[in-house]
């Protein structure tokens, strides 16, 4: 019989990436990578073995950065700034030294130390007394914090049983991130994302039962051109049924490296350019119906920043932002689309006096950005923010 693998502690560790509304989060490692790592348009975790963190590790890694947070209350004012003579102080009182746990602990610390979020793909794959464990030591160690909050794919969720759910969310779990991406059969099979509309729809009626927030991460243009009508009202038909807290949106951008890219290499697979998911987008909110979800559209990836706002009452405003985009001239609709990739616009209402325009405009002419040829540029653009 083999040995069972012991998970060797090595120090306090960070995954790669969070959801952008967890930037002022601490991030706390409790699986690595992602157990699926399937879906077609996704290259983050690629040639990364999936593996779960020992609940004893991630205890140190807890306690470290509570000690960490202690020696820094002595030191620096809430809300003040340690420079590096401060920051080398406080390393250097620690007979143990982990940089990367004192960096997280101060920059958590600079922000208000609110929020936690737990790494990386999913979370919720651990078994819930683990889960538990870890989540009642966080709020032991940590109790004034806010929120803890963790990715989870609906599969994962769909399985667990539902009194489970409930202890995790007891225990301090309160905000969930899942990707639905679609909410279209056809779209979810193509893109191999191991679940249906229905197990979406299931998992997250689950997550709002146990009292907990749940965020649903939209994508347009996944549908490519042939499956964009469908797409977006099978989304917004699932998004309808679940009644998320959150729908944020994270526009399509077809990576290196990824199944979709070789996929749209072959001629497989058409991506939408920014005129057509537009379209597809003002389709996709005006479906969502009978829901009180905010609308977040916070991501550089996306054509509009400034889609932003709360169901019923907002619809007719998000949706006349998209409208303004239709009703720009050619070629001021490019530098809009350019102008918002380089991160000078929010809005097509923001070129309005813009002080950015006129260096918008020569990048186009720099690099001889027309009507013909934008939609190449953006996809360019758009893999730099992958």
């Amino acid at each position: 019989m083999k040995k069972k693998k012991t998970d060797i502690y090595k120090g306090f560790e960070q995954g790669p990436i969070r959801p952008p509304s967890e930037a002022s989060s601490l991030l706390i490692r409790v699986t690595r990578n992602c157990p699926w790592n399937r879906c077609t348009f996704c290259r983050v975790y690629k040639k990364r073995q999936f593996s779960l963190r020992s609940v004893e590790n991630v205890i140190k890694d807890i306690d470290s950065l509570q000690g960490y947070i202690k020696r820094i209350q002595q030191i620096v004012k809430p809300g003040g700034y340690a420079d590096n003579e401060a920051i080398h102080t406080l390393s250097n009182s620690f007979e143990e030294k982990d940089r990367v746990a004192l960096n997280a602990a101060m920059n958590w610390y600079a922000t208000g130390m609110k929020s936690i979020f737990l790494q990386d793909a999913n979370s919720l794959i651990m078994k819930p007394n683990n889960l538990v464990f870890i989540l009642e030591h966080i709020k032991k160690c940590f109790p004034n914090v806010d929120r803890i909050t963790s990715y989870a794919r609906s599969h994962t969720i769909v399985r667990i049983k539902q009194d489970d759910l409930q202890r995790i969310a007891d225990a301090g779990l309160n905000r969930i991130h899942v990707g639905m991406e679609s909410g279209s059969d056809t779209v979810l099979k193509k893109i191999n994302k191991g679940v249906t509309k229905a197990g979406h729809i299931k998992a997250g009626l689950k997550v709002k039962e146990a009292g907990m927030e749940l965020s649903e991460y939209v994508m347009p243009g996944l549908g490519g051109i042939d499956y964009s009508i469908e797409h977006a009202m099978e989304t917004a038909s699932a998004l309808n049924s679940i009644n998320p807290e959150f729908i944020r949106i994270r526009t399509l951008a077809v990576t290196n490296g990824t199944v979709l890219a070789v996929e749209t290499e072959k001629g497989e697979f058409q991506k939408p350019n920014d005129t057509m998911m537009a379209k597809e987008l003002r389709l996709f909110i005006e479906s969502l119906d009978g829901i009180d979800s905010y609308i977040k559209s916070d991501h550089i990836l996306n054509l509009f920043e400034t889609i932003d706002g709360k169901m019923p009452e907002d619809k007719e405003k998000m949706i006349n932002i998209i409208d303004r985009f239709f009703e720009l001239e050619p070629e001021k609709r490019v530098l809009y689309q350019i102008g918002r990739r380089m991160g000078f616009f929010r809005g097509p209402d923001d070129m309005d006096d813009s002080p950015h325009l006129e260096r918008v405009r020569q990048a186009c002419d720099l690099y001889g950005v027309t009507p013909d040829n934008v939609d190449v540029v953006i996809d360019d653009l758009m893999k730099r923010f992958v």
